[in-house]
């Protein structure tokens, strides 16, 4: 007998059987996991889990509409869903536990992200993209909470673009038509973050293609939904955004988390309208349980009465599954037991399979330092000290890669005063031992491959006798108007990019011209409107997301640092999205816009190009050269430089400015002053004032603070001047105490400073407002020559008397 809520048609009873007893059995893997995972944890052979228990039954539903092309964005309890689409094996869930660092056993992470975590590889070994419509698609998952739902805007937002742009529907790669749509999950204590809020209001007035499921197990960690979200109850709290006659909005379906064939419809229904229509829909998914708890951290006896547990037993989903599964005659008990102890069995050899292979490799390279050991140690005066080493080594059963390092490690302190061969050979093992596993940690934070920014050479402006000079915003806005018209895939969006062409003009008539899809106007809304850029470039579109203004970043940060800054990091190189972030910032008058959050940036947000360029050639060039990349880069431009002349250079479209490399404005022979952005007016006015005083200062534009003068050219400068002063408008210790930190540690300047090596910043609060309030806030051309001639005065005070 065949229910008639359940969508059989085509198909006969065995097959429609064989699809409920998969289902059944996929969800006792993913719980088998869960359990087994938890046990794995408290034996100290993972340090943390979070599972899936409890949400198998809605993951199976909707995994059964996820169609190729189709991208997740979700929620670290996902691993039922994962394992529905054969995108997680039990295997790889205990190689992900134990941290497995071979990306062909762990594919998610290579062992960089606690268990939960998932992804699928978007890129071909190359940092080429694979063809996304032939597979299904997870972008990877995040821990902060919420954080996953402004990159599922942009995901879904991509397919809106491919449906609407024509020019873009041979991109068959990436979308057929905009036909794909984009599937979040989020737990319902996650829904009282703003992310969360946000991401709802943007996906509503923008009408694309999302289904949010809300995981709904009543309690956020030990804290119960009646501390999280008003009226217990966030479908009902959300009716205001339910679409209607004369308004869009969102489809809200409210569905209980253990009823199947109830599951199997409210997402064929959501499918449906989103692939079709593009309309946005949140299904509410009730009555779930956590037969575990929240995490391996606490057990949930410890807040949840013996009623509310009872009542979880009672209406576990994988019980109720059952239960109805026998109840409609599509296989016995007996059956239903064989599947569950197949299952079982399953699972214990995964762990048994993914523990050994992940132990393998470690415990060789053991045997291999114990061996080295024992030869230094039959040799050495102190062997006494080594052999407890050596011992403690040989006795682990389950080593890890830090006992093999501080075995071998401490053991040289014992040989700094003795010399034989052994010891030499131990030293290079140490060496080359660090240098092979090093890359397993740490490679992939940016492009490694032929098509990162670094590899982009130099096109230099080209001037001739036609060259206009010309409002500096002029630049910027022929320079997007030839980046729309060669670049299809390219698009702008923010607070006032589309109508009035951005509050400087940058923009100027390009709404007209390219259509509200390639320069559209964007609410005030940073966190999203970053998140739209994150999930657009993560499927194959050259978004550009303007943040207005610098400090309003601030808004994004997190989407930065966690998602875009670690997403190639995380994925160990499998995913990407070249997401460019144009902003404006340094030297405004007043305590906002004023780029004081620079040094914050420049520590949150390794993995993202953090660029400063001087004047808007600069700029148009950098967005040249991070278009004819792949890699995701902040450009801030100087808030106080769109109204000043520049010339406009003969060959605009074809300028590169290079990434990691800084330019000299001005030879000197004296001291090396070193600035960015629009602090370098001060330095050359400033530094034509000492000329007078018979100071020669040569002066470097750094020009990119992430990455950081990679030809080390600031080095070479100080070897000829032999004194260096760092001029920032950011507070003391900001991105000065970066830029002194990457000159000491990596260019070794030292060597060549006669004298000590001195910054020059704001003052430690934001700046007041007003002409005045710049000046006593921030370096002026004043403190910058006073600066210089005290340290030439301590050269010479006799050449140099002292000024005040």
């Amino acid at each position: 007998m065949q229910p008639e809520t359940l969508s059989t048609s085509n198909i006969s009873f065995e097959e429609y059987r064989n699809q409920i007893l998969n289902d059944y059995k996929t969800a006792l893997l993913s719980r088998e996991c869960s359990l087994l995972g938890r046990r794995e944890v408290l034996t100290g052979k993972s340090k943390f889990g979070i599972f899936g228990d409890g949400k198998e039954l809605p993951q199976l539903a909707m995994a059964k509409v996820f169609k190729n092309g189709d991208f997740r964005s979700g929620y670290y309890r996902d691993q039922t869903f994962m394992m529905a689409i054969d995108a997680l094996s039990p295997e790889q869930f205990f190689s992900g536990l134990y941290a497995h660092t071979d990306i062909k056993r762990e594919p998610f992470a290579a062992g960089r992200q606690m268990g939960g975590h998932f992804s699928t590889h978007s890129l071909n070994e190359d940092g080429s993209w694979k063809k996304l419509t032939a597979q299904k698609n997870s972008s990877s998952d995040i821990s902060p909470t919420a954080g996953q739902m402004p990159r599922l805007l942009g995901l879904a937002q991509a397919s809106k673009v491919y449906r609407t742009e024509k020019d873009l529907h041979d991109h068959t790669d990436f979308s057929i038509k905009g036909n794909e749509v984009a599937w979040g999950t989020i737990g319902n204590a996650s829904t009282s973050e703003g992310l969360f809020w946000e991401t709802i209001n943007a996906g509503g007035v923008l009408q694309v293609p999302m289904v949010i499921s809300v995981w709904d197990d009543e309690y956020g960690i030990s804290v119960h939904a009646k501390h999280q979200t008003t009226k217990e109850n966030i479908s009902l709290l959300l009716e205001g955004f339910k679409r209607d006659e004369k308004h869009d909005g969102y489809e809200i379906i409210k569905v209980k988390g253990w009823d199947y064939p109830s599951l199997i419809d409210a997402y064929e229904t959501a499918d449906r309208l989103a692939r079709e229509k593009h309309i946005p829909v949140l299904i509410h998914v009730k009555e779930l349980t956590q037969p575990q708890g929240h995490s391996t951290s606490g057990s949930h006896e410890r807040y949840k009465d013996e009623a509310r547990l009872e009542w979880e037993r009672e209406h576990d989903c994988l019980k109720k599954f059952k239960e109805w599964i026998i109840d409609h005659n599509i296989a016995t008990d007996e059956e239903l037991i064989a599947i569950d102890k197949d299952a079982k069995k399953q699972v214990r050899q995964s762990k048994t399979n993914a523990w050994k292979e992940y132990l393998t490799e470690i415990v060789d390279e053991q045997q291999e330092a114990i061996a080295l050991l024992r030869t230094v140690e039959a040799k050495s005066e102190n062997k006494n000290f080594i052999t407890p080493l050596v011992n403690k080594l040989a006795e682990k059963d389950e080593p890890i890669r830090k006992d093999i390092l501080e075995a071998t490690r401490k053991t040289l302190r014992y040989l700094t005063k003795e010399n034989f061969t052994e010891k030499a050979t131990l030293q290079q093992w140490v060496t080359n031992y660090i240098e092979k596993i090093q890359p397993k940690y740490s490679k992939h934070l940016y492009n490694e491959t032929e098509t990162g920014v670094t590899q982009i050479e130099e096109v230099a402006p080209v001037y001739d006798e036609n060259s206009k000079e010309v409002d500096a915003r002029v630049i910027l806005r022929d320079n997007f108007d030839n980046i729309f018209d060669t670049i299809p895939e390219a698009l702008i969006f923010g607070e006032d990019s589309g109508k009035i062409g951005d509050v400087n003009q940058g923009l100027e008539g390009l709404q007209d011209k390219f259509g509200e899809t390639r320069v559209s106007d964007a609410g005030i809304r940073e966190a999203t409107i970053l998140g739209q850029g994150i999930g657009m470039a993560m499927r194959g579109l050259r978004p550009i997301a303007e943040i207005q203004y610098l400090d309003y970043i601030l808004y994004c940060i997190q989407g930065l640092s966690d998602d875009l800054a670690t997403l190639r990091y995380r994925t160990f190189g499998t995913q990407k999205a070249p997401l460019i972030v144009r902003t404006r910032g340094h030297r405004l008058e007043g305590i906002w816009h004023s780029g004081s959050q620079m040094g914050g940036m420049i520590h949150l947000l390794r993995g993202i190009h953090l660029l400063v360029p001087r004047n808007m050639t600069k700029a148009a060039g950098f967005y040249n050269t991070l278009l004819a990349s792949d890699e995701p880069a902040i450009v801030v431009e100087c808030l106080n430089g769109y109204r000043l002349k520049e010339k406009m250079p003969a060959n605009l479209s074809d300028i590169r400015t290079p990434i990691g490399v800084v330019e000299t404005i001005k030879q000197g022979t004296d001291i090396t002053l070193v600035s960015y952005g629009s602090t370098l007016r001060l330095v050359e006015q400033a530094a034509k004032e000492l000329l007078s005083t018979g100071i020669n200062a040569e002066i470097i534009d750094i020009q990119s603070l992430l990455p950081f003068d990679l030809t080390h050219d600031i080095a070479k400068s100080i070897a000829k001047t032999n004194r260096l002063l760092i001029i920032d408008e950011d507070v003391p210790g900001g991105a000065s105490g970066y830029i002194l930190h990457k000159l000491i540690d990596d260019q070794n300047i030292y060597k060549n400073l006669d004298s000590k090596p001195q910054t020059l910043s704001a003052k430690p609060h934001r700046p007041a407002f007003g002409t005045d309030g710049d000046y006593f806030s921030k370096p002026s051309a004043e403190d910058i020559f006073e600066k210089v001639y005290d340290i030439m005065h301590e050269v010479n005070p006799s050449q140099y008397p002292q000024l005040r």
